[in-house]
């Protein structure tokens, strides 16, 4: 197979869904903005593009990778797009990879835009005589069922993969707290600032702000505060999650660029990472958050790898559950897991937040000199999705 690497990966800061500075930036104007942007980063020439990949999730039809294409100047590339839910842009990367992989294509753009500020609410309507339509906040991911609600990932993800773990409240709390500490901590050591393309976004009193600083971390979380919050099922017995062990509600695009390593080689392009392995799972959905932690397996198994090798991971934090779950199985040291924050502080914009994660995972080895990289999420539906990188 030819060997993927990617030359180019930006993002956009998080914004915080319906109260935050993107609330009234659609996500066309995300994309927008982020894929020019990693295309002049990595060095391409754009007519040597051979298609855009994105994810994109709850949106209920059109390409938005099309729309790029075509609104940024580039109609002789086609677009793309993919739903896997959560891990969507996880596998719009392992996709791109795989069509260079295959000898077929040599240099795509992979990656998702999420604007759950601008989602359009879709109506169905109630099996009956009469015409009555109820307003959903997204179509199903699975066949429902009482221990898998398909509108309710605190139980679905959050509570059941708590529960399969053996997980308390208090393990929860303490990973979110640590989470924030983590992400506030990297925010003030500029960390992301390279990694981060700002935006000019106008504010519904006509001001114009830079937008350029992720803002759903909280630099005065701690644990005690979080075991204050309420529950969000009081009516379960033991119920342990909460808004503050759960993921963010979030706005964000984030792209990369992949090419096959002998045109970048022959095109002297600065290669950042090679893409060593993708690949996605499938579990029962009321075993949603636990598709992150079979995936982990069967992406390291591809890779010829076992934990011990990979320098740090990126676990999405869904629910704070998730990456808890995912280290008692496979014995990570916490130290190299979510180093800069994730969902739970960073935030979880759906369909962004696997090519965010690879964008983050790329910066942060070059800082530390390289090595082995994994990012692995659950996904709508009882899905799971990682890639390895190696820098």
């Amino acid at each position: 197979m030819s060997t993927p690497v990617i030359v180019g990966a930006v993002r956009t800061a998080i914004g915080r869904s319906f109260k935050g500075t993107l609330v009234n930036t659609p996500p066309e104007t995300l994309i927008t903005t982020v894929l020019p942007e990693a295309i002049r980063r990595s060095g391409v020439d754009p007519s040597a593009i051979d298609d855009i990949i994105f994810a994109e999730s709850h949106y209920g039809g059109g390409d938005l990778a099309r729309y790029a294409a075509d609104a940024t100047g580039l109609q002789h590339v086609p677009g793309q797009s993919v739903n896997r839910h959560c891990a969507g842009s996880l596998t719009a990367i392992g996709n791109a990879a795989a069509q260079i992989g295959s000898g077929m294509e040599r240099v795509l753009v992979a990656g998702g835009v999420q604007s759950l500020s601008m989602t359009p609410l879709v109506s169905w309507r109630i099996p009956g005589p009469e015409l009555k339509f109820e307003e959903r906040w997204m179509p199903p991911t699975h066949v429902e069922t009482p221990d898998a609600p398909t509108r309710d990932m605190s139980i679905t993800v959050g509570w059941n993969t708590a529960q399969a773990a053996g997980i308390t409240r208090e393990e929860m709390d303490a990973w979110a707290a640590r989470s924030h500490q983590r992400a506030i901590a990297a925010m003030d050591a500029g960390k992301f600032v390279d990694e981060i393309i700002p935006l000019k976004v106008e504010q519904p009193d006509g001001t114009v702000v830079d937008f350029s600083v992720d803002e759903h971390p909280r630099r005065d979380t701690t644990a005690e505060k979080l075991a204050g919050l309420k529950v969000l099922h009081p009516e379960i017995e033991g119920f342990s999650i909460t808004a503050g062990n759960s993921s963010g509600t979030n706005d964000a695009a984030a792209a990369t660029v992949l090419v096959e390593r002998g045109y970048a080689e022959a095109e002297g392009l600065s290669v950042l990472a090679k893409v060593r392995a993708w690949a996605s799972a499938g579990v029962a959905p009321r075993d949603t958050g636990l598709g992150a932690v079979k995936v982990i397996g069967k992406v390291l198994d591809r890779a010829g790898l076992t934990p011990g090798d990979v320098a740090l991971w990126e676990i999405n934090e869904a629910f704070a559950s998730v990456p808890i779950a995912a280290c008692r199985e496979y014995d990570l040291d916490e130290e190299k897991v979510n180093f800069s924050g994730s969902g739970c502080s960073l935030g979880h914009p759906i369909a962004a937040s696997g090519a965010r994660m690879i964008t983050t995972l790329v910066y942060e080895l070059q800082r530390r000199g390289g090595g082995i990289g994994v990012a692995a999420m659950c996904a709508g539906g009882g899905q799971g999705g990682a890639v390895v990188i190696e820098v």
